[in-house]
């Protein structure tokens, strides 16, 4: 009977100890255009600004044991008081993603000077403390969909490296 009750308990321990260790939830914002050419703002450039967010949350469920937490467009353009606020005040972004039952949040911006390359810089905050954590920078070489799913594939690998150190 004795046996019989130990392994009663060392399975319920076994089965609460599981459910203790919590996938990350990580919500990803649409990644804001910054196109400082000479010819700004194209609808293809906007096509592929869109096309980050979806991309980068598919690449880190690839490389990780994530739940990915979606935070609303609405909601989002509602915190979001102009150009770049939410990528510049990380605890605004944290509120944001804690309405949403999420640990981290990733900012991004999608910023292109030239014709000829563009960079994915995004900021990795820690939801519970409000604070910044990590910033990356990948540098896109060309235009192409190859280009920008290798750069999206390249940050998801560095914001899934940081998060194991978590």
């Amino acid at each position: 009977m004795t046996q019989r009750i130990f392994k009663f308990i060392l399975s319920a321990l076994l089965t609460l100890s599981h459910h203790a260790v919590a996938r990350q939830r990580v919500a990803v914002l649409d990644f804001e255009l910054n196109d400082s050419t000479l010819l700004p703002n194209t609808v293809e450039e906007q096509r592929r600004t869109e096309s980050l967010r979806p991309l980068l949350e598919q690449a880190l469920l690839q490389k990780g044991d994530y739940e990915i937490i979606v935070v609303n467009a609405e909601a989002q353009a509602t915190s979001n008081a102009g150009f770049g606020y939410l990528f510049s005040y990380h605890d605004l972004a944290a509120k944001l993603a804690e309405q949403f039952g999420a640990d981290w949040v990733i900012v991004g911006q999608h910023n292109k000077p030239s014709f000829l390359y563009s960079h994915l810089i995004a900021d990795l905050v820690y939801v519970n403390t409000k604070k910044w954590v990590s910033r990356f920078d990948i540098e896109l070489k060309g235009t192409h969909e190859t280009v920008t799913r290798h750069g999206v594939s390249a940050l998801a690998d560095k914001i899934t490296k940081r998060l194991v150190r978590q």
